[in-house]
């Protein structure tokens, strides 16, 4: 197997644990991270071991088929609904989207304890 090519939209306070164990995994390669405000500390973060960044996540699901899995920690449906949309016109049957629940859910295993979204919701233009 070779791995995990991973995108993550939602560079803030959930996302940037979740980052910071992704960047390190030796069989995950972090391909892209999405944020409204670039001077997320995710996305610094990020640009410190060289990936790229964007405030655009529409140009995470435009790399098609070279990303295995895009983790949505932002919690604002429009950003799912999105994503699953643009799935579908492009026929990406091999992307995966994964849900913000299911990210704290593994972080939550991973941490021996219960980890929530430290989060409101944000709209999504």
């Amino acid at each position: 197997m070779q791995g995990f090519r991973i995108a993550v939209i939602g560079a803030g306070e959930t996302g940037t644990p979740l980052l910071k164990q992704l960047l390190t995994s030796p069989f995950v390669t972090v391909v892209g991270v999405a944020d409204l405000d670039l001077s997320m500390p995710g996305i610094v973060l990020a640009r410190e071991f060289g990936v790229p960044v964007t405030d655009n996540f529409m140009e995470l699901a435009e790399l098609g088929e070279r990303v295995d899995v895009i983790i949505d920690v932002t919690g604002a449906p429009k950003v799912r609904e999105t994503l699953r949309k643009h799935m579908v016109e492009t026929g990406n049957t091999h992307t995966l989207i994964m849900h913000e629940r299911i990210a704290l859910l593994m972080m939550s295993l991973s941490a021996g304890r219960l980890v929530g979204s430290k989060h409101g919701h944000q709209e999504y233009a």
